[in-house]
């Protein structure tokens, strides 16, 4: 069940049309969640503008990049499994430069030149608009880092290329950063504080993706409902502003407002949220407007309010619950996914047991589970014990991956013999004959093809389902065609 479990996402080679008179190839490679893939789009398009066309033959490449993932051991681990690779190009091709991008770059920074002796060049989520200079070190025979966390850069002023699209669904950045220093985690420090990207700039791209048919768009954000813009700075920063700055700021839930107004044909999503900081405006918004999509990804990573404390995360159980009900409350047909983390330090086996009964309190269409990964630089790596056996946390997990299944199929049956709208937005894995998209749940739909085309909104009937797909027949476009 591929949205049960996705322990790091695989490396995506990305490539983008040709642009005429650049000579120089350049291959990137992305893992991880969707900043980094969003990330990527803007890196091709500043060295695009430095006379770089992608391409997907890594041996013909005279650039490598790689965007790297910190989230987890495993995810490293990749990486660098991958640069074994890239090493073994560079022995035939000795002028291809090899640079590591994104957080591992920062959670490293100079000690990935010493460990990686192939390595040209790291650099930070922050500093991609330094590529230029930091390529011309190396051309010039030194190596380059540039791995300073910046309080305001927000790359809004760069139009990302869209690298492998499917011509259909898009990311649009809209903060970057974290405030929230949960003990796990490492992206306040490989990602610095929260700020926000001008609204203005935000739906001027929005605008853009519908002019060249895009149908679908992700706002993007470390944490979306910690979205505040009040004329540019640290979200922290925000008391601190001009009475004119609060009275116009723009928060999340309008910035949602602005964006389905803005192209009422086109579907909204966003991700992540974060149970803090979620307001029901949000979900008030939601369920006002058509084209946002029912779903939202609400991380809770763990049911036991013991954990929760360890984990310094700023909700409770019960906050929690009562989050999810204001939530089915407003909007009854939303879809709502998780993020679980199994074996935190010192879990017990009544912790564990708490985490089951949560999952089958808000019973999840879908998730993201983990075993507990220590990550240098936290605070749990400075102040716990990673005391729980590994036998232990592969256990619990698999408890908490069957209960997701169960619930996941429950959520599934729910749409047999409902109508759906879907976006269709490729083939079909398992055969070419049929669609694959997704309702506005995420669920996703698969269909025969008949005379539809990718980019079609269609009515859908749900005749089948696994836990994961739903599987149905088209009975015609449907009003937002």
């Amino acid at each position: 069940m591929e949205k049960v479990i996705d322990e790091t996402k695989q490396g995506e080679s990305l490539v983008l049309k040709q642009k005429n008179g650049n000579t120089r190839k350049l291959f990137i490679e992305s893992y991880g969640c969707a900043m980094n893939f969003s990330d990527s789009e803007i890196v091709a398009s500043i060295l695009a503008n430095e006379g770089y066309n992608t391409t997907d033959k890594l041996e013909e490449a005279d650039l490598v990049l790689v965007n790297t993932c910190s989230i987890r051991d495993k995810a490293e681990q990749t990486v660098r499994k991958r640069l074994e690779k890239y090493n073994a190009v560079k022995k035939i091709n000795p002028k291809m430069k090899v640079g590591v991008l994104g957080c591992m770059a920062e959670r490293l920074k100079s000690k990935f030149l010493e460990e990686e002796k192939i390595v040209d060049l790291v650099v930070g989520p922050d500093a991609y608009k330094d590529l230029p200079n930091l390529i011309e070190e190396v051309e010039d025979g030194r190596d380059a880092i540039n791995v300073i966390l910046s309080k305001d850069e927000t790359y809004g002023d760069i139009s990302p290329v869209r690298l492998n699209s499917n011509g259909v669904t898009a990311l649009v950045s809209i903060t970057r950063g974290c405030d929230n220093m949960c003990t796990f985690c490492v992206v306040p420090f490989t990602r610095g504080r929260e700020r926000s990207r001008d609204p203005q700039s935000i739906i001027e791209e929005v605008n853009d993706l519908w002019s060249k048919g895009y149908k679908e768009i992700t706002l993007l954000g470390q944490n979306v409902d910690s979205y505040l813009w009040y004329g540019g700075g640290l979200k922290k920063d925000f008391e601190k502003a001009s009475e004119l700055q609060k009275a116009t700021s723009v928060n999340f839930s309008q910035l949602l407002e602005m964006c389905a107004k803005a192209q009422p044909k086109m579907r909204i999503r966003f991700s992540t949220s974060n149970p803090q900081d979620m307001t029901l405006d949000v979900v008030r918004t939601m369920a006002k407007y058509d084209n946002i999509c029912n779903y939202i990804h609400l991380p809770v990573q763990s049911g036991s309010n013991r954990i929760l404390k360890a984990m310094n995360r700023q909700h409770t159980r019960e906050e929690y619950f009562k989050l999810i009900d204001d939530i089915r409350e407003i909007l009854p047909d939303c879809a709502i996914s998780q993020d679980m983390i199994t074996g935190f330090p010192t879990e017990t086996e009544e912790d564990h047991k708490d985490t089951m009964s949560l999952m089958e309190y808000v019973k999840y269409d879908f998730g993201y589970m983990f075993a507990y990964s220590e990550r240098p630089g936290t605070l749990a790596e400075r102040k716990l014990e990673d005391d729980i056996p590994e036998e232990i946390k592969k256990s619990r997990l698999q408890e908490i991956v069957d209960l997701q299944q169960k619930h996941s199929h429950y959520r599934t049956l729910e749409f047999i013999g409902k109508t759906v709208e879907v976006l269709i937005e490729k083939s079909s894995k398992k055969s070419d004959k049929d669609w694959s998209g997704r309702n506005a749940q995420s669920t996703v739909v698969v269909f025969p093809k008949e005379h539809y085309k990718v980019g079609d909104f269609v009515n859908v009937k749900i005749n089948e389902c696994t836990t994961a797909t739903l599987i149905g027949e088209a009975v015609g476009y449907s009003k937002n065609n």
